[in-house]
């Protein structure tokens, strides 16, 4: 029998998972809005249907833990404290952005918040991850890594030096695989010749375990348990979390490799209405609070495309500054 929600967290903390993820949708599905009036350019690949992954993960995680996504990865920067406006500004291309307009979608990065970037590089995460976790164990300042990325890394080369040095030199770094089936249109057993993920760690002597990724309860408790592990242990971890993306690859995608059965079949599985369910069903929230949770999203994601358009474009000498640094300083000679 399932345990009841109030056994795990408060009324609060749990309403809040709610509240986070419709913020996540609200913010995705906008973005897809926004692209096709030409106000998002380049790549753009969205999140919507994944949001039980970063909402439940980033509850399980310390504040000042590293997190390191790839190139899908709005959602999990707002998530960990990035304000709405400046991610939308940032996609927009404005100056106001996280990152002044150079990241765009696919390079969403504070320090501040240790949130260590998003990677259009595909497995690119994997050695920063690796290299912070080895940082905060030198200093010990019992931080962990957690690295996400897709099923549609883990045949880079990356990911295997990344799990062989992590145990070898007895690393913190939680691996969390959000595994939605499909690297751009190639499904996983079509790719990969061990398809269960997570059992690719025996060849390196690092404990894994599979969750169900459209369940934000499930993804939160075995991530707070394998963050305390890793953190109490110094050694790596890896999660595969199953999930399912709503939207194709990307904006450009039509996403024809899938059947309409198949999608349907998982959109049953949305982890929005069946936690809101769950929630009216044991007493801890009404419809009508629910609702008025996602109108303050709507609102919020509202507040941030305004912001966005109405953002300046950055000076044109914005493209020589960020570039090279020393002690500290920019360094660009020729501009002197």
């Amino acid at each position: 029998m399932d345990t009841k929600l109030r056994a795990i967290l408060p009324d609060q903390e749990l309403l809040k998972f709610y509240e986070q993820m419709a913020l996540c949708r609200e913010f995705e599905e906008s973005c897809a809005e926004q692209y096709t009036k030409g106000h998002i350019t380049g790549f753009l690949h969205l999140y919507s249907g994944q949001e039980a992954v970063a909402v439940g993960a980033t509850a399980g995680l310390h504040r000042d833990d590293y997190i390191l996504s790839a190139y899908r990865e709005h959602p999990q920067a707002i998530i960990r404290g990035a304000d709405p406006k400046r991610v939308m500004a940032e996609l927009f291309g404005k100056a106001t952005g996280i990152c002044k307009g150079k990241g765009g979608s696919m390079h969403l990065f504070d320090p501040n918040l240790s949130f260590m970037g998003g990677y259009a590089i595909v497995g690119g995460q994997f050695p920063i991850a690796v290299g912070l976790a080895f940082a905060s164990k030198y200093r010990r300042e019992g931080r962990i890594s957690a690295c996400f990325f897709g099923d549609g890394a883990v045949n880079q080369g990356t990911f295997h030096e990344g799990l062989n040095w992590a145990r070898l030199w007895e690393l913190p770094v939680l691996f969390i695989c959000e595994n939605n089936f499909y690297g751009i249109g190639t499904e996983v057993h079509r790719s990969s010749a061990l398809a269960d993920i997570h059992k690719r760690t025996c060849g390196y002597n690092i404990p894994s375990e599979k969750v169900d990724g459209m369940d934000v309860m499930a993804v939160y408790q075995a991530v707070k348990r394998a963050s305390e592990w890793v953190r109490e242990r110094n050694r790596p971890y890896l999660i595969e979390a199953i999930t399912y993306r709503f939207r194709g690859h990307s904006m450009s995608d039509p996403g024809k490799y899938r059947s309409p059965a198949e999608v349907e079949l998982w959109k049953e599985r949305d982890p929005l209405p069946n936690f809101a369910t769950r929630l009216v069903a044991e007493g801890i929230a009404s419809e009508d609070n629910l609702a008025c949770l996602r109108a303050k999203a709507t609102a919020v994601v509202r507040e941030a495309v305004q912001f966005a358009e109405e953002s300046p474009w950055p000076d044109d000498r914005e493209v020589f500054s960020d570039v090279f640094a020393a002690n500290g300083e920019e360094v660009c000679p020729w501009l002197k």
